[in-house]
């Protein structure tokens, strides 16, 4: 029976200990970060890091270490949404495949994995814990002998993040707080908890040693994205990452993301961490923001990569499915919405049908241009200013958009809508290889824009929602 992961970390929890930095991985870009080890302990290591996925890929590598001599692996992986350790391959039997399916893409992971080969109980010797709990429900299961040295212990070992290598099982997403434990088995304990208010499993810093050839990626220094925390100097080299892919979305505050789960025949493609959308398919194309907001004051940004076709974007409600999809209606329910190419206009819906349609007379959209939104849900009628390159085009700001009557109470979600080909456009607050000129944030401090939000409103991440939602 599939089941899904539904305990994952949203950000939404009080901590001891904020991450600060992620780094975003895209498969397309063939982004990932190497090392040449210098041997180490082949019977004990651990390794824990958290993960944000992005992307739906049927395989997808998160960490591996490999040895070109031979076979033997120490990896991780997404396998067809399930999670796969690897201790060594499949012929000498040290794999572990997950039952649970891990399909969240709202959430970060934590996951854990220690190898310990001098155990007398078979069972023992490789562990995998998720969000601070073990699994312990396999479709393969098999572990290594006892006193069995992995690939760790080879001096031509390679430890790679994001990927298998230049070609093969690319991953898509962030990852924060990456560690390895060199000829040392912790305790997943070392490195998260559970939060005694929410149950949900939050980082911890670690204290423990590294052993000599460990090492800590923690993505601080954005001038060296690689660099070892652990005071061991194991740098990792970056292959096709720039500064720009450092990320403040990280698993102690959450940012909305675009949703893949919530598509038309898989249009449009998402990338860039979910903060990329591109229309395709020649058809109507939808997406929609992974966190709602049901009261409080909150901003986003779109950036306009390509206006030469139609696009709109704005607010929805919970993403509905109306029975004549397929005959190219457009895949929301209730929404508001500012776009198209020739001649800037906006409309609302309601019940997935259309209620009016307005000229504006504001000119068109441009390549380069931003699309601020400013959403009121605490006014007695909810509102949406929208701004053009920091302009209201609803004549003032405090001439704002009145949202549909269906939108009047309860969550909305960033939406994103297209037609035909080619139209790319980047939004949410997390800009990356698209870096906003100014990189503004909110009066917290969050978020990434082209233009700083009105004041008291605030970018949607979980920190905020803690505070203002």
């Amino acid at each position: 029976m599939e089941t899904l992961q539904r305990t994952a970390n949203r950000g939404s929890v009080s901590t001891g200990y904020d991450v600060d930095n992620s780094l975003k991985f895209e498969a397309d870009n063939t982004e990932y970060l190497s090392h040449s080890s210098s041997g180490g302990s082949g019977t004990k290591v651990t390794y824990s890091f958290w993960c944000k996925r992005t992307e739906l890929d049927s395989s997808s590598y998160m960490q591996v270490s490999g040895i070109s001599t031979s076979s033997e692996t120490v990896r991780f992986m997404f396998y067809q949404d399930t999670v796969r350790v690897d201790a060594g391959n499949s012929s000498t039997g040290k794999i572990l495949v997950t039952n649970r399916k891990f399909r969240d893409t709202s959430a970060w992971y934590h996951f854990f994995v220690v190898i310990d080969t001098t155990l007398s109980t078979e069972g023992d010797r490789h562990q995998l814990y998720v969000n601070g709990v073990r699994e312990t429900d396999f479709s393969t299961e098999q572990y290594p002998t006892q006193d069995f040295s992995v690939a760790t212990d080879q001096s031509n070992a390679t430890w790679r993040y994001g990927a298998y290598d230049s070609t093969y099982y690319k991953f898509s997403g962030y990852l924060a707080e990456c560690y390895r434990l060199d000829g040392i088995a912790a305790a997943h304990t070392d490195f998260g908890e559970f939060d005694s208010d929410s149950g949900i499993w939050k980082p911890k810093k670690y204290s423990g040693s590294f052993g000599s050839n460990g090492h800590y990626l923690k993505f601080d220094n954005s001038s060296s994205l690689g660099a070892d925390s652990s005071g061991n100097g194991n740098t990792f080299t970056l292959n096709n990452i720039t500064s720009s892919d450092q990320c403040t979305d990280v698993p102690t505050n959450n940012f909305s993301t675009f949703n893949p789960l919530v598509r038309v025949n898989n249009n449009p493609t998402i990338s860039e961490g979910g903060m990329k959308v591109t229309g395709g398919g020649g058809t109507w194309n939808q997406a929609f923001g992974t966190i709602g907001v049901a009261n409080g004051k909150w901003y986003f940004e779109v950036k306009v990569v390509d206006a030469s076709d139609t696009g709109y974007f704005g607010l929805s409600t919970h993403p509905a499915i109306p029975d004549n999809v397929g005959s190219g209606q457009v895949m929301y329910n209730t929404s508001f919405m500012v776009g198209a190419a020739s001649g800037i206009d906006y409309y609302y819906w309601q019940n997935g049908s259309q209620t009016s349609n307005e000229s504006t007379g504001w000119g068109n959209l441009s390549n380069g241009d931003v699309l601020g939104f400013a959403i009121d849900l605490d006014s007695s009628t909810r509102t949406c200013t929208v701004y053009r390159n920091n302009t209201a085009l609803s004549g003032t700001a405090s001439n704002p958009f009145d949202l549909p009557t269906n939108m009047q109470t309860g969550f909305v979600f960033p939406l994103y809508v297209q037609y035909e080909n080619n139209l790319d456009y980047w939004r949410l607050g997390g800009f990356t290889e698209n870096v906003p000129d100014s990189s503004a944030s909110d009066a917290n401090g969050y978020g990434n824009f082209e233009y700083a939000p009105p004041s008291g409103y605030y970018a949607i991440c979980t920190k905020n929602l803690a505070e203002y939602g």
